[in-house]
């Protein structure tokens, strides 16, 4: 599959499960919306039909009290009284109670005031009524309940009574329209949403299949191919091992014949050096010839003094001999040092338990007279123990301890650390100074074959920190270093705790 086909399945199933969340945050709000409107609706629809029920418990208990009190009228009997007197303690609360019920709506308010007046008028006739008929004037109270019945207060009760119903009747249908839309919204939306759930599910299977295949197709063309990577590999790594086992050869007999001719020069450099002496001597005597005498013989006694032209020729050959054994001197130091790298590098490392810790103050002690002169001042802080080989460590400690004390600060003491820890199977050390430091731009450069940076005022031949980090890389560790100029400088050696002996001689 190509990058641009797997940004394009990516696209699409990021756009799917986007989708997937936008139907079910809509579904799940819309869901929630109309339950809780159909809740509502429901609570309303009940609302109706209890205030629809309390205006006919009110009607209930205004009939129940005229009865009763008629009843008593007619035999005046204690029973008639008591079921009187309860229904008209009970109707003042049901006429409360159905306005708190009402007080949403304002026609309803209007009714229930004229209701409340005409109850009011009721009532005070139901009490002067039973007042004559406790005090023996039957006729009295029948004349009142006739005035009632001429004033139509039972009547206006009942019709304002009626109107309400009829109120309610209607606002419990509307109400129930609205309750059974809101009902069917809200299972429209949950089936509407469930298919598109439902749906969505389906493209997603078809794609994770779709994907799988495509994987499984991946793994199958991965597993072609590494078929015979593992041998490919060895291949590769012994043509690696025997090209840089025939570089090796190759620098050692390079250097080893470079240094047959060089000693020739060197010889020869010498004889051309005391040859020079006597050139000159006898160039001398020639000069010096006395008057009207034969010349000096060349071992005459005295010195020869050369002068003028003679003697700037003699200057001049002297200082050329000068810049011949120089460069004689430099070259027989390189091949000496390449001579040493090719031995190391065929040397077989052996892994070995050091303590770190007794092996740098070793180091450190035999470098106790150079930090002395260099006023500098070694600090070693506890260090972790490791497997690994000795002779290679002590080559890399060695050399950044000697740098740390060669690049110090003139005129400034020394403060030189060295310190470790460990992390996930690794030991890390540092080793730090406060000396001239290395410009940024020279970090990688310190690290190449015969290459140096700052200043060239110490004696080398730039080999040193290479040698370092390729004894390091050969331990399975990294090196590093961070510095600033006239900061110091901090270098950092990552190496495994426990060097694996499969990793042993490994060419890296």
């Amino acid at each position: 599959m190509t990058a641009e086909a797997q940004r394009r399945r990516a696209f699409w199933q990021i756009l799917l499960i986007s989708a997937g969340l936008l139907i079910l945050t809509v579904i799940s709000a819309g869901s929630v919306y109309l339950v809780n409107k159909a809740r509502d609706d429901s609570k309303w629809v009940l609302h109706t039909i209890e205030a629809e029920s309390q205006i006919n418990a009110l009607l209930l208990e205004i009939r129940r009290a005229e009865s009763s009190a008629r009843g008593y009228l007619l035999t005046q009997g204690p029973d008639f009284q008591s079921d009187h007197e309860k229904a008209v303690a009970a109707i003042i609360p049901a006429l409360d109670k159905l306005t708190r019920q009402i007080g949403d709506n304002p026609a309803q308010r209007d009714s229930i005031e004229k209701l409340s007046a005409a109850i009011a008028t009721r009532l005070d006739q139901f009490s002067r009524e039973m007042k004559f008929v406790k005090e023996g004037q039957p006729d009295r109270a029948t004349a009142l309940i006739r005035e009632a019945a001429a004033g139509n207060t039972t009547t206006t009760i009942t019709n304002l009574a009626n109107a309400m119903i009829r109120e309610e009747e209607r606002l419990f249908r509307v109400r129930t329209a609205n309750s059974d839309r809101s009902q069917t919204l809200a299972a429209s939306m949950t089936g509407i949403g469930s298919g598109l759930v439902v749906l969505l599910a389906l493209i997603s299977t078809w794609l994770v299949r779709r994907s799988a295949r495509a994987r499984d197709e991946a793994e199958a063309r991965m597993r072609d191919a590494n078929v015979n990577l593992e041998s490919v590999v060895d291949e590769r790594t012994a043509d690696l091992r025997e090209a840089n086992a025939e570089i090796q050869r190759f620098a050692y007999i390079v250097s080893h014949d470079l240094r047959s001719p060089l000693v020739n020069i060197m010889g020869f450099t010498s004889e051309l050096e005391e040859l020079s002496g006597d050139v000159f001597r006898r160039l001398g005597s020639l000069t010096q010839v006395p008057a009207g005498g034969p010349p000096l013989a060349p071992g005459a006694p005295g010195e020869i003094v050369l002068e003028g032209a003679d003697k700037q020729l003699s200057e001049d050959f002297s200082e050329a001999l000068g810049f011949i054994k120089t460069s004689i001197a430099k070259m027989d130091r390189l091949i000496s040092a390449i001579l040493n790298l090719t031995r190391e590098g065929r040397r077989e490392f052996q892994p070995v338990k050091i303590d770190t810790s007794e092996l740098i103050e070793a180091i450190v002690s035999t470098l106790a007279h150079q930090a002395a002169e260099a006023q500098a001042q070694i600090h070693l802080e506890p260090l972790p123990d490791i497997v690994s080989d000795r002779l290679a460590l002590e080559q890399i400690f060695s050399n950044l301890i000697d740098n740390a004390i060669k690049y110090l600060k003139r005129g400034a003491p020394g403060e030189i650390r060295i310190r470790g820890r460990t992390k996930l199977g690794y030991a890390i050390f540092e080793i730090s100074d406060n000396g001239r430091g290395i410009d940024p731009k020279d970090h990688q450069r310190i690290f190449d074959l015969f290459r140096r940076a700052g200043t060239q005022d110490k004696p080398g031949q730039g080999i040193g920190l290479a040698h370092v980090r390729a004894l390091v890389r050969r331990l399975g560790g990294t090196m590093s270093v961070s510095s600033e100029l006239d900061a110091g400088s901090t270098f950092t050696i990552t190496l495994p705790i426990a060097w694996n002996v499969s990793n042993r001689n490994a060419d890296r």
